[in-house]
Protein backbone atom coordinates (compact mmCIF):
# COMPACT_ATOMS: atom_id res chain seq x y z
CA UNK A 1 0.00 0.00 0.00
CA UNK A 2 1.32 3.45 -0.89
CA UNK A 3 1.87 5.73 2.06
CA UNK A 4 -0.21 8.90 2.29
CA UNK A 5 2.19 11.84 2.38
CA UNK A 6 -0.50 14.04 3.95
CA UNK A 7 -0.58 11.79 7.01
CA UNK A 8 1.66 12.35 10.00
CA UNK A 9 0.85 8.94 11.44
CA UNK A 10 -0.83 6.12 9.58
CA UNK A 11 -1.51 2.60 10.79
CA UNK A 12 -2.93 -0.16 8.62
CA UNK A 13 -4.52 -3.33 10.01
CA UNK A 14 -2.57 -3.45 13.28
CA UNK A 15 -2.88 -6.72 15.16
CA UNK A 16 -1.24 -7.52 18.50
CA UNK A 17 -1.71 -10.75 20.38
CA UNK A 18 0.16 -12.28 23.31
CA UNK A 19 0.83 -15.95 22.65
CA UNK A 20 0.00 -18.59 25.24
CA UNK A 21 -2.22 -21.53 25.98
CA UNK A 22 -5.05 -19.02 25.77
CA UNK A 23 -3.86 -16.19 23.46
CA UNK A 24 -4.73 -12.65 24.56
CA UNK A 25 -5.71 -10.34 21.72
CA UNK A 26 -4.82 -6.73 22.59
CA UNK A 27 -5.30 -4.91 19.28
CA UNK A 28 -7.45 -6.32 16.51
CA UNK A 29 -7.24 -4.99 12.94
CA UNK A 30 -6.99 -1.28 13.76
CA UNK A 31 -6.40 1.28 10.99
CA UNK A 32 -5.86 5.01 11.60
CA UNK A 33 -4.90 8.01 9.53
CA UNK A 34 -3.92 11.04 11.60
CA UNK A 35 -2.81 14.42 10.31
CA UNK A 36 -0.22 16.89 11.56
CA UNK A 37 -1.65 19.27 14.14
CA UNK A 38 -4.46 16.92 15.11
CA UNK A 39 -5.47 16.26 18.72
CA UNK A 40 -6.79 12.70 19.02
CA UNK A 41 -8.19 10.95 22.10
CA UNK A 42 -8.51 7.17 22.38
CA UNK A 43 -11.23 6.08 24.77
CA UNK A 44 -12.88 2.84 25.83
CA UNK A 45 -13.55 0.58 28.80
CA UNK A 46 -10.74 -0.89 30.89
CA UNK A 47 -9.00 -3.71 29.05
CA UNK A 48 -10.12 -2.49 25.64
CA UNK A 49 -6.56 -2.22 24.30
CA UNK A 50 -6.13 1.57 24.46
CA UNK A 51 -2.63 1.61 25.95
CA UNK A 52 -1.60 -1.38 23.83
CA UNK A 53 -2.55 0.56 20.70
CA UNK A 54 -0.70 3.65 21.92
CA UNK A 55 2.44 1.59 22.55
CA UNK A 56 2.27 0.23 19.01
CA UNK A 57 1.82 3.72 17.54
CA UNK A 58 4.73 4.94 19.67
CA UNK A 59 7.05 2.14 18.45
CA UNK A 60 7.39 0.88 22.03
CA UNK A 61 5.87 -2.45 21.01
CA UNK A 62 5.80 -4.32 17.70
CA UNK A 63 2.59 -5.59 16.06
CA UNK A 64 2.22 -9.21 15.04
CA UNK A 65 1.09 -7.85 11.71
CA UNK A 66 0.20 -4.52 10.16
CA UNK A 67 2.19 -1.44 9.22
CA UNK A 68 2.88 1.98 10.72
CA UNK A 69 4.06 5.04 8.79
CA UNK A 70 5.54 8.07 10.54
CA UNK A 71 5.53 11.15 8.32
CA UNK A 72 5.41 8.90 5.26
CA UNK A 73 8.17 6.54 6.45
CA UNK A 74 7.30 2.84 6.69
CA UNK A 75 8.62 1.57 10.04
CA UNK A 76 7.63 -2.08 9.58
CA UNK A 77 11.13 -3.23 8.63
CA UNK A 78 13.07 -1.19 11.18
CA UNK A 79 15.63 -2.91 13.38
CA UNK A 80 16.02 -2.03 17.08
CA UNK A 81 18.52 0.77 16.43
CA UNK A 82 16.28 2.38 13.81
CA UNK A 83 13.26 2.13 16.11
CA UNK A 84 15.22 3.75 18.95
CA UNK A 85 16.40 6.59 16.70
CA UNK A 86 12.88 7.28 15.44
CA UNK A 87 11.51 7.28 18.97
CA UNK A 88 14.04 9.95 19.90
CA UNK A 89 13.56 12.04 16.75
CA UNK A 90 9.86 11.80 16.00
CA UNK A 91 8.09 10.90 19.22
CA UNK A 92 7.59 12.35 22.68
CA UNK A 93 5.90 10.45 25.51
CA UNK A 94 3.82 11.56 28.50
CA UNK A 95 2.61 8.93 30.96
CA UNK A 96 0.14 8.83 33.84
CA UNK A 97 3.08 8.25 36.17
CA UNK A 98 5.44 10.91 34.90
CA UNK A 99 8.57 8.72 35.23
CA UNK A 100 10.81 11.68 36.00
CA UNK A 101 14.15 10.52 37.35
CA UNK A 102 14.12 11.24 41.08
CA UNK A 103 17.88 11.80 41.32
CA UNK A 104 17.86 14.47 38.58
CA UNK A 105 16.71 18.08 38.79
CA UNK A 106 13.88 19.38 36.63
CA UNK A 107 16.44 20.88 34.23
CA UNK A 108 18.42 17.64 33.98
CA UNK A 109 15.26 15.60 33.34
CA UNK A 110 14.37 17.83 30.39
CA UNK A 111 17.86 17.78 28.87
CA UNK A 112 18.16 13.98 29.09
CA UNK A 113 16.47 13.17 25.72
CA UNK A 114 18.67 15.77 24.02
CA UNK A 115 21.77 14.17 25.49
CA UNK A 116 20.66 10.79 24.15
CA UNK A 117 20.05 12.16 20.66
CA UNK A 118 23.35 14.04 20.70
CA UNK A 119 22.61 16.75 18.16
CA UNK A 120 23.09 19.83 20.36
CA UNK A 121 26.03 21.05 22.40
CA UNK A 122 25.68 21.58 26.14
CA UNK A 123 24.88 25.28 25.89
CA UNK A 124 22.19 24.74 23.25
CA UNK A 125 20.60 21.95 25.30
CA UNK A 126 20.39 24.16 28.37
CA UNK A 127 18.94 27.02 26.36
CA UNK A 128 16.26 24.80 24.82
CA UNK A 129 15.38 23.15 28.14
CA UNK A 130 15.01 26.52 29.85
CA UNK A 131 12.88 27.82 26.98
CA UNK A 132 10.52 24.83 27.23
CA UNK A 133 10.25 25.13 30.99
CA UNK A 134 9.55 28.83 30.66
CA UNK A 135 6.71 28.21 28.18
CA UNK A 136 5.21 25.69 30.59
CA UNK A 137 5.54 27.97 33.61
CA UNK A 138 8.21 25.83 35.27
CA UNK A 139 11.40 27.84 34.79
CA UNK A 140 11.44 28.96 38.43
CA UNK A 141 11.41 25.30 39.49
CA UNK A 142 14.26 24.15 37.24
CA UNK A 143 16.70 23.36 40.07
CA UNK A 144 14.17 21.44 42.14
CA UNK A 145 13.80 17.67 42.23
CA UNK A 146 10.60 15.81 41.28
CA UNK A 147 9.62 15.10 44.90
CA UNK A 148 9.54 18.84 45.54
CA UNK A 149 6.84 19.43 42.91
CA UNK A 150 3.08 19.00 42.85
CA UNK A 151 1.48 16.42 40.58
CA UNK A 152 0.51 19.03 38.02
CA UNK A 153 4.01 20.52 38.06
CA UNK A 154 5.59 17.11 37.54
CA UNK A 155 3.36 16.49 34.55
CA UNK A 156 4.30 19.84 33.03
CA UNK A 157 7.96 18.88 33.40
CA UNK A 158 7.16 15.54 31.74
CA UNK A 159 5.60 17.45 28.83
CA UNK A 160 8.70 19.64 28.56
CA UNK A 161 10.83 16.49 28.47
CA UNK A 162 8.58 15.02 25.77
CA UNK A 163 9.17 18.15 23.68
CA UNK A 164 12.94 18.20 24.21
CA UNK A 165 13.90 16.89 20.75
CA UNK A 166 11.10 18.80 18.99
CA UNK A 167 9.17 15.64 18.04
CA UNK A 168 6.39 15.72 15.48
CA UNK A 169 4.15 13.41 17.52
CA UNK A 170 3.28 13.45 21.24
CA UNK A 171 1.74 10.31 22.77
CA UNK A 172 0.12 10.58 26.18
CA UNK A 173 -1.16 7.65 28.26
CA UNK A 174 -3.72 8.83 30.85
CA UNK A 175 -1.82 12.13 31.30
CA UNK A 176 -4.39 13.49 33.79
CA UNK A 177 -5.10 10.22 35.61
CA UNK A 178 -3.38 11.24 38.84
CA UNK A 179 -4.18 14.95 38.81
CA UNK A 180 -6.74 17.13 40.55
CA UNK A 181 -9.37 18.74 38.33
CA UNK A 182 -7.61 22.11 37.98
CA UNK A 183 -4.29 20.49 37.04
CA UNK A 184 -6.09 18.15 34.63
CA UNK A 185 -7.63 21.10 32.79
CA UNK A 186 -4.21 22.76 32.60
CA UNK A 187 -2.56 19.67 31.11
CA UNK A 188 -5.45 19.22 28.67
CA UNK A 189 -5.08 22.79 27.43
CA UNK A 190 -1.31 22.41 27.07
CA UNK A 191 -1.74 19.29 24.92
CA UNK A 192 -4.48 20.90 22.84
CA UNK A 193 -2.29 23.95 22.25
CA UNK A 194 0.64 21.78 21.22
CA UNK A 195 -1.56 20.48 18.41
CA UNK A 196 -3.41 23.61 17.39
CA UNK A 197 -0.72 26.24 17.97
CA UNK A 198 2.51 24.30 17.41
CA UNK A 199 1.37 21.78 14.79
CA UNK A 200 2.23 18.71 16.87
CA UNK A 201 0.21 15.56 16.36
CA UNK A 202 -1.09 14.67 19.84
CA UNK A 203 -2.59 11.25 20.61
CA UNK A 204 -3.85 10.67 24.14
CA UNK A 205 -5.43 7.70 25.89
CA UNK A 206 -7.92 8.86 28.51
CA UNK A 207 -10.82 7.81 30.70
CA UNK A 208 -11.67 11.48 31.27
CA UNK A 209 -14.69 12.44 29.15
CA UNK A 210 -14.12 16.13 29.84
CA UNK A 211 -10.54 15.80 28.63
CA UNK A 212 -11.72 14.08 25.46
CA UNK A 213 -14.16 16.87 24.57
CA UNK A 214 -11.16 19.05 23.65
CA UNK A 215 -10.00 16.56 20.99
CA UNK A 216 -10.47 16.97 17.26
CA UNK A 217 -11.11 13.25 16.94
CA UNK A 218 -12.33 10.78 19.54
CA UNK A 219 -11.66 7.12 18.84
CA UNK A 220 -13.53 4.42 20.71
CA UNK A 221 -11.83 1.09 21.26
CA UNK A 222 -13.73 -1.99 22.43
CA UNK A 223 -12.07 -5.43 22.64
CA UNK A 224 -9.12 -4.10 20.67
CA UNK A 225 -11.24 -2.84 17.76
CA UNK A 226 -12.48 0.59 16.71
CA UNK A 227 -16.15 0.75 17.59
CA UNK A 228 -18.47 3.16 15.77
CA UNK A 229 -20.55 3.69 18.92
CA UNK A 230 -17.50 5.00 20.80
CA UNK A 231 -16.01 7.63 18.50
CA UNK A 232 -16.74 11.03 17.03
CA UNK A 233 -14.96 11.88 13.81
CA UNK A 234 -14.47 15.63 13.53
CA UNK A 235 -12.40 15.40 10.36
CA UNK A 236 -11.67 12.26 8.37
CA UNK A 237 -8.80 10.98 10.48
CA UNK A 238 -10.31 7.65 11.48
CA UNK A 239 -10.67 4.73 9.10
CA UNK A 240 -12.93 2.18 10.74
CA UNK A 241 -12.09 -1.41 9.82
Amino acid sequence: MTEKQSSMLRADNLFREIAGEIPVRLVDNVSLDIAAGEFVCIMGPSGSGKSSLLYLLGLLDIPNRGQIWLDGIDTSHFNEDQLAEHRLRYLGYVFQFHFLLAEFTVLDNVTLPMRKLGQLNAAAMLERAKSLLDKLGMLAQMHKYPHQLSGGQRQRVAIARALANDPKIILADEPTGNLDSASAVNVREILKNLAHDMGKTVIAVTHDIQFATAADTRIGLVDGRINADWFTRVNSAVIAP
